[in-house]
């Protein structure tokens, strides 16, 4: 069980709703991180009083490091000071909250102290996934999901010894804001439409994420990796409700899931407490009203992003850093509204075309796979 914390990314959704976990389950925080969310950070680190507060942005880090000249708490800034949050030797657990492949480095960072990973951050093992597993393996480093979909996996295999036994792990997806839609209705739809979720409050790039239903393709991606299972074992469930997180069918075909209201707080808090379970802020789940269960297929013809990513997952290699750089870029511009909606998919498509596959890739491959997407996708 964690007890000192590093937070990677603190003021975004995952990062806040882990400081509810901490204070109420009685732990501690060690470091936070952001990029530029001055006010936020100091309002964090002055309730939750860390040795070190750093944000990305150097100028945002000049101005708090002005405001917190009161009290004891370090700043730093830029990737320097993001890899010494990951590092610093009196937390146990590092929260790996911040979105996109500027994660990959400081997670690489944690996981040579053999810290316990609570991983947020999907790009991870879906750039680099075999190479980051390798060196938790080396390291002795836990990889603990904070996912919704990869915790309930995680939970629903705990009694399992033989993963011979698993048929299938089956990932459920909401199908977002524009479930049921055509592709000539999609055409027209702006920021504002991709950012309203049906059942998730999250940030704006992983709300665009699950419009696309990329994010379900980077959890697919992911899942093979956490869990040592082929695509081919692998299954996307829409499931409006979001009230079943995921589940595992057994090779006797009986299926076992873990079943939550939508409260990341749920995971969030299983990750820093494994192998126990405490008492936390998570909403209960109420049975007798939460209304009927509903499962449906996923369109692939018209959520194109969906099935780049499960070719990506097929060809393996930089095939994941590819798609993604890709995708970070592509989401960037529509958020910006330099482009539509559709044409992140048109985007991703076109980098996955243009830039080669490396097969059995170093870290170098990988970096230099994801910035030659995001030209591509420019």
């Amino acid at each position: 069980m964690s007890k000192r914390i590093s937070i990677l990314g603190s003021t975004g959704s995952i990062g806040r709703q882990s400081l509810d976990v901490i204070a109420a389950c009685g732990m501690s925080v060690a470091a936070l991180t952001a990029n530029s969310s001055v006010g936020r950070m100091e309002e964090q680190a002055r309730r939750f009083k860390p040795e070190l507060a750093v944000l990305v942005d150097e100028k945002a880090a000049a101005d708090l490091r002005v405001r917190l000249a009161d009290t004891n708490v370090r700043v730093l800034s830029g990737m320097e000071g993001l890899m010494e949050a990951a590092a610093i030797s009196s937390a146990d657990t590092v929260i790996t909250a911040v979105v996109g492949m500027v994660g990959l480095r400081p997670t690489l960072a944690a996981i040579r102290e053999g810290k316990r990973i609570a991983l947020a951050n999907k790009e991870t093992l879906v750039c680099a996934g075999q190479l980051v597993l390798e060196e938790a393996k080396d390291y002795g480093a836990q990889i603990l999901p904070v996912d919704s979909e990869h915790s309930a996996l995680f939970q629903s295999l705990e009694g399992n010894k033989d993963r011979g036994e698993v048929k299938r792990l089956i990932l459920t997806c909401s199908g977002g804001p524009f479930y049921g839609k055509t592709r000539e209705q999609l055409q027209g739809m702006t920021r504002e439409d991709a950012l309203r979720h049906p059942n998730w409050s999250m940030g704006a790039k992983i709300t665009v994420d699950s419009a696309t239903l990329m994010n379900k393709g980077l959890e697919f991606m992911e899942a093979m990796h956490l869990y040592h299972m082929p695509p081919e074992k692998i299954a996307i469930v829409i499931h409006r409700e979001s009230i079943i997180h995921s589940l595992v069918e057994y090779c006797d075909n009986a299926m076992i899931a873990q079943l939550g209201s939508p409260d990341m707080r749920l995971p969030i808090q299983y990750a820093l407490t494994w192998p126990k379970r405490v008492p936390g802020p998570a909403t209960p789940l109420d049975l007798w009203n939460c209304g009927p269960l509903t499962f449906g297929t996923p369109d692939l013809d018209t959520f194109r992003c969906l099935a780049l990513a499960l070719e990506a997952a097929k060809a393996g290699g930089t095939a994941g850093a590819i798609l993604n750089g890709a995708n970070e870029a592509a989401v960037a511009q529509f958020l910006a509204g330099e482009i539509g909606f559709l044409d992140i998919a048109d985007k991703v498509a076109r980098a996955m075309e243009k830039v080669p596959v490396v097969r059995d890739p170093g870290l170098t491959d990988i970096l230099e796979a994801d910035a030659a997407a995001r030209e591509a996708a420019r």
